[in-house]
Parts: C-alpha cells; structure tokens; sequence
C-alpha cells in the first residue's frame, strides 16, 4: 500500500471491482477512463504479451471511499480522474519511485496540467502540450432544421472497406500518425476505431456521405467519435445528420449519457453540437513528455 491511500494494482478485474461504482457515478466526466480501461481488460493477455509489461491501475482511497483513480497503460499513456495540485505531486512521486515512465498523460485540463508540471518537477522530463478539446453531454436530442435528404444507416460487414478509408482520412486530417501507421499495417482491431460501431448518412441513392462512429454502453455511457465527412462533401448539413443518427441509436441501445469531444479551435463544430443539443461539461488536456538522453563519458 502507497501512502496517502493510493493503492495499486495489476489487475483489471479486481482494480474495477473496486473503483467501478466511482468512474461510474460521473460517467460522462470519465468517459475516456471507461473506455480504455475496458479496452484493456478485453486485451489484457495480448496487451501484456505484445507490450512485455501489464497496465497498472491506481485509486485514491479516502475514509473508504473511492475518490480518484489513475491507469497506466503498457504504451505509457496515463489517463487520471481529477486532482488535487497536491495530489498529482504525490503521485508522481510515487510512480517515478516505482520507475514507471509515462509517455503522455490525458485528463481534464486542470489535472492534466497540474500532473505534467508535477511530473517534470520529479524528474526533469520536459512536457509538451499535444491535446486540447471541449468535453460535451448530450441534452436534449434535437435534429437540425432541415434535414438534409437521406437516412442514416448501421454499416454492415459490406462497408468495412469504406469505414476503414474514411477513418484513415480523418487521421491525416487530425495528425493521428499512430492510428495511421497501424491501419496500414492492417492493424484496425489494434487501432482505436476496432471496437466502435459505425453510421453513415447515405443519400437517397444509397451512397454514404458522412459517417459517425460511437463506442459501446460501458456505464451507462457512449461516446460519439469520431465523425468525418469528406472535405468535397462538407457544408450540406450531412455530419449534424449522421450525428443524431449515432446519438440517436445510442439511447436506443441505453445509454444515459451520450457524450463527444470537439476541437476548441473549430467554431463550426462546437456551434453544430449545440444546436444538436449537446452541452460543454469540461475541456481536457493531453500532455507528452520528452526525456532527455544519459550524458555519456
């Protein structure tokens, strides 16, 4: 046991036993928890094979109560629930004396940002800013005025070739270099499109024009990500169609929180989710960090 009632663990049954009901109780905050974690619990074994290390997973216990996790994952990705300033300094002290070396961290803005200056502090790693994004929940579902001619339609085993292109170009167009290098490399259930069940919009002679991916129900929540529509085929009202399609069929399927994230920088975006009937809950930060080479001699 750490101080501070920070207990570790290695396994992920056992670690969502205990701190389940927590990421639970705050669903759309702990949207990216949710989901990775239960990525690695379904690839714990490969995960472990292929990385030569198991994930670990943290929570912070008060009066026996569960008030924060962290988890590691074996590419060093650390994603955290919010922190104290106090807090992320304890534990980064804690895992640096483990030896533990995150590659990035991911968080809300605040904690991710406290973490990264705490984790430089302790060991001198440099941080590098290389995520920011608004956080919002779905409200009350409200389709866009007019709809553009077509329907929405679940892909099938048939559109796979398709999905797979268009999530590749959503790659380049965000600069998401790893999902690109996997999709080629014929990867795509390693990738973090593999698990998502995809939408198109298809005009009324069936051809798809915009597409909308969401994750399963895990704790009463999906997120709705990404959405792409080609560059040729943007401005005709198609990515709030598709959109409301996967919102749509994810309260059909029980979700009770539907959530998305949006670039901050992209005003056209944020104001479409808003009158689609999501709401800003919170902004993220993802950080990476740069350690600096042994002197020789």
């Amino acid at each position: 046991m750490l101080p501070d009632d920070w207990h570790l663990n290695d396994d992920v049954d056992d670690f969502l036993a205990q701190a389940g009901d927590f990421l639970c109780s705050r669903a759309a905050l702990h949207n990216t928890p949710l989901t990775d974690i239960e990525k690695l619990r379904m690839h714990r074994r490969t995960a472990a094979d292929h990385d030569g290390q198991a994930a670990v997973f943290g929570r912070l216990e008060s009066q026996g109560e569960v008030r924060a996790i962290f988890y590691l994952t074996p590419r060093g990705r650390l994603g955290l629930t919010p922190l104290s300033v106090a807090q992320t300094d304890t534990l980064a002290a804690h895992l640096a004396g483990l030896g533990h070396s995150p590659a990035n961290v991911i968080a809300d803005h605040d904690t991710a940002g406290a973490f990264a200056e705490s984790w430089q502090q302790c060991t001198g790693a440099a941080p590098e800013l290389f995520w920011r994004t608004h956080l919002y929940r779905l409200g009350t579902l409200t389709p866009p005025e007019p709809r553009p001619k077509g329907q929405g339609r679940l892909t099938a085993v048939k559109d796979r070739g398709q999905v797979v292109s268009w999530c590749r170009e959503f790659c380049v167009d965000v600069g998401e270099q790893r999902s690109i290098d996997l999709i080629d490399a014929g990867a795509w259930d390693d990738s973090r499109f593999g698990d998502r069940h995809f939408t198109f919009w298809e005009t009324p002679d069936g051809t798809p024009v915009s597409m909308a991916a969401a994750t399963s129900v895990i704790g009463g929540m999906v997120r709705v990500d990404p959405v792409y529509t080609p560059a040729h085929l943007r401005g005709r009202g198609y990515a709030g169609a598709v959109t409301v399609e996967a919102s749509r069929a994810a309260l059909t399927a029980g979700a009770t929180d539907v959530v998305l994230f949006t670039d901050p920088d992209n005003p056209t975006s944020n104001a479409l989710y808003q009158r689609l009937g999501y709401v800003h809950l919170a902004d993220f930060a993802g950080y990476r960090f740069s350690y600096g080479a042994p002197e020789t001699g």
